[in-house]
């Protein structure tokens, strides 16, 4: 059985609704394919254009540096609650430090797979410069 946690971030504006249908996808999504969430890193409230505000994130990518993890799954809703950087390859870097300590990162409401066929890695890719330009868009 795997053990996961999941990650996310919402802002205070939309906290309630929006923050429980992410918790319960992910829910859905761990018990779809057998997996126990024994941890969770959540940022409620916090933007995601940078991990400096994000204790959570930043707790999350220690303890995965460090080895404290009782996991091998991090279930994120999907590619812009990892975060919305501003430049889309530090979502990248901090996905390849989990993968590189052996941890899948896993977006529950996308349909792609971490590891899975190319297209998967250029659909990120593309998800997160959308994410990035979201980001841009609502600071002007």
């Amino acid at each position: 059985m795997f053990c996961a946690i999941h990650c996310m971030h919402v802002l205070p504006e939309h906290q309630q609704s929006p923050f429980q249908n992410q918790d319960d996808k992910i829910k859905e999504y761990a018990e779809a394919h057998g997996m126990e969430i024994v941890r969770t890193y959540s940022d409620k409230g916090k933007s995601g254009l940078s991990i400096g505000g994000r204790a959570s994130l930043k707790k999350l990518i220690a303890d995965v540096e460090a080895g404290d993890v009782d996991f091998n799954v991090i279930l994120v809703y999907d590619v812009s609650r990892w975060g919305r950087f501003l430049d889309m390859d530090e979502a990248a870097y901090y996905e390849n430090v989990c993968r590189g300590a052996g941890i899948q990162v896993a977006y529950c409401a996308e349909p792609l797979e971490n590891d899975g066929p190319p297209i998967s890695t250029v659909l990120k890719s593309v998800k997160r410069a959308m994410a990035a330009e979201y980001s841009r868009e609502l600071s002007d």
